[in-house]
């Protein structure tokens, strides 16, 4: 089992060896994600955290939106600093947590709790049960959700790491008792290696209590 520690050292190797456009995940624009945000029509005022963010440019687009209370979580300090040095000024109005997602403990409820490929890292029971309770305590009833993991068509490691894979139903019964799904759509990621990794992006709804 890797603990906190190993993971987070990984992490921050990484990042400090690889420029922004030189890791496998890099998105010039995450379109699914942003097409998410569309459909759900959230209010510019909306409480989003993307976790996992890194130096992903999420946190970028959605400023450009005009929303104006964005946190971003990544277990890497390297990564976050590295989105920070991109936004120059615009940082400021960003809430940054540096965490490791398996164990975050939240200050505050959120609309739209966003994931892309780090749900995917936790591989541990006691890890997936902890980030399933804290998703169902702190997305605000009627809040939004939306969770991007390899396929099971897709890679079985990133970053040599192990990772698990999800399918539709897979990942619909880990949250069947706090939320409704809305939708789940397979999604071709084309590394800069030119290699194709299949996600599975799903989009769930808080039931009200």
């Amino acid at each position: 089992m890797r603990t906190i520690m190993d993971r987070k050292k990984h992490w921050e190797d990484i990042y400090q060896s690889k420029n922004t456009a030189e890791v496998s995940w890099f998105q010039s624009s995450p379109t699914t994600s942003l097409q998410f945000v569309k459909e759900f029509k959230l209010p510019l005022s909306a409480r989003i955290i993307d976790v996992g963010g890194g130096d992903s440019f999420m946190v970028d687009r959605l400023l450009e939106m005009g929303y104006r209370n964005i946190t971003v979580l990544d277990i890497s300090e390297t990564a976050i600093k590295k989105a920070q040095q991109r936004l120059g000024e615009k940082a400021d109005t960003v809430k940054w947590i540096v965490a490791d997602a398996a164990g975050f403990q939240p200050t505050e409820t959120y609309d739209f709790w966003h994931d892309r490929a780090a749900f995917h890292f936790l591989t541990e029971k006691q890890e997936i049960s902890n980030y399933v309770d804290t998703i169902s305590s702190y997305v605000k009833p009627g809040g939004y959700l939306v969770l991007g993991t390899f396929s099971e068509q897709g890679p079985t490691k990133c970053s040599g790491i192990e990772i698990k894979q999800y399918s539709e139903n897979t990942m619909t019964s880990l949250l069947t008792d706090f939320f409704n799904k809305i939708r789940c759509i397979s999604v071709d990621h084309k590394t800069p290696f030119n290699t194709l990794q299949n996600f599975i992006f799903c989009s769930f709804r808080r039931l009200a209590v």
